[in-house]
């Protein structure tokens, strides 16, 4: 349980954070569960309208998801996963890779036609 309280208890510092001024803000909404299997689950939401949730394993697999309206107005919904491959958060609020230039998917779509070959040589 006190992972889950740890969670819950830096998600609310991030959401006050976000919030600004919004400090009369109250939670609506609580659950969360732990299973003997080492899974849980948690979710909240707040009167400010901040909504999150999170599934995971243990230690060794999470997916979740927040959103809530920045301060600009924005809506932000950013979904993440993390597990062995590390953290990978999804939204369309962050920045994008520039496209690949033409001139380096040609060359890459060379390699991919012209695989290494190992030559012998007779002596």
């Amino acid at each position: 349980m006190n992972k889950i309280s740890l969670i819950f208890g830096v998600i609310c510092l991030i959401s006050g954070c976000i919030a600004g001024d919004e400090s009369g803000a109250v939670i609506t909404k609580y659950t969360s569960h732990i299973s003997q299997d080492g899974s849980y689950g948690y979710e909240f939401g707040t009167s400010n309208n901040i909504q999150a949730a999170e599934t995971g394993v243990g230690s060794s697999y999470a997916e979740g998801s927040v959103q809530y309206i920045a301060p600009d107005g924005q809506p932000i919904h950013l979904e993440y996963t993390a597990d062995v491959n590390g953290y990978q958060p999804k939204g369309d609020h962050l920045p994008t890779p520039p496209p690949i230039p033409d001139y380096i998917l040609r060359g890459l779509a060379y390699i991919e036609s012209h695989p290494f070959q190992v030559i012998q040589v007779k002596k």
